[in-house]
């Protein structure tokens, strides 16, 4: 079924976003703020599929958020048949005692999110449910000026129990089609040599860039870890023969960065820690700019 998307337009930027709950269903991503299309200047498109095969992967398209890839709030003391919240998709089902595994379909209970448009602007606010403890409000605002997009994220801890968690935009893009390969340069938010890296075979490394050796004919993953402490965090992805890209920073302190990817499709993933003492707000930025 076919669901029209949200549009954000400005002179230069037009978005699409997914209406929640209508054009996923699923228990991985962050229900809210799914950015399924970017065009700049009436050419130029970014937003790329996780996999070109029907049924096979996750559902990702575009920019979309996960919250507890790695520590979902609340599993670690959930007795199997008791449900633990998913921020920003509603309450899952234990199923059995093997680790949480993001792959995997669990049973749901989706939380209720109001929407609200303007102009050039669109916020959700998702509506907690409690789950032995564990409650939180999510606030989110994507915004649009010129050649940029915001998104701003307000967590609130609401219930009784610390949330421990992680978020992190996966970031499916591709720059006008561009197959992934040598035409393409990724620039970190740091040096690579000052991280403790672990980078696929034909992925070449200078200082802060990444380049492609060859053209990508299957996955690569690469995982950066104890990475230097600054204020701003941006990585950079340009296709070079045609000086079209895209960039993201984040305001908050990166945990650690991801890099996945495919032919069709390459995602930096720029990973926070959340730690929220009941009653506590916690508040960060993802700023994207699309240039040519």
């Amino acid at each position: 079924m076919v669901h029209s998307p949200i549009i954000l337009e400005n002179s230069r930027l037009r978005l699409e976003i997914a209406q929640p709950g209508l054009f996923y269903q699923g228990t991985r991503f962050d229900w809210t703020g799914w950015v399924t299309s970017v065009v700049l200047d009436g050419k130029h498109t970014y937003m790329a599929s996780e996999s070109l095969q029907p049924n096979e992967g996750t559902g990702g398209l575009g920019l979309c958020n996960e919250f507890g890839n790695l520590t979902p709030v609340g599993y670690s003391d959930c007795a199997i048949g008791e449900d633990f919240p998913k921020i920003g998709v509603g309450l899952l089902e234990k199923p059995d005692d093997a680790r949480y595994n993001f792959f995997r379909a669990y049973g749901l209970q989706p939380f209720v999110v109001n929407v609200e448009q303007s102009d050039y602007s669109i916020f959700f606010e998702v509506s907690p449910l409690n789950s032995r403890g564990y409650e939180c409000t999510l606030k989110k605002t994507i915004s649009i000026k010129e050649n940029g997009l915001s998104i701003q994220y307000i967590l609130h801890n609401s219930g009784d129990k610390t949330i421990e968690t992680d978020e992190y935009n996966h970031n499916f893009v591709l720059v006008n089609g561009n197959a992934v390969g040598p035409e393409y340069v990724l620039r970190l938010p740091f040096d690579v040599s000052e991280s403790t890296a672990a980078i696929d075979n034909g992925i070449l490394v200078d200082g802060d860039e990444l380049r492609w050796s060859n053209p990508v004919d299957g996955k690569f993953y690469c995982l950066f870890n104890k990475l230097p402490v600054q204020s701003q965090n941006t990585w950079r992805l340009t296709h070079e023969p045609s000086g079209v890209g895209m960039q993201e920073s984040l305001n908050a302190p990166l945990h650690h960065l991801a890099l996945w990817g495919m032919p069709h499709v390459v995602s930096p993933e720029m990973f926070i820690s959340i730690l929220l003492s009941p009653g506590e707000t916690m508040e960060w930025t993802r700023e994207y700019s699309f240039f040519a």
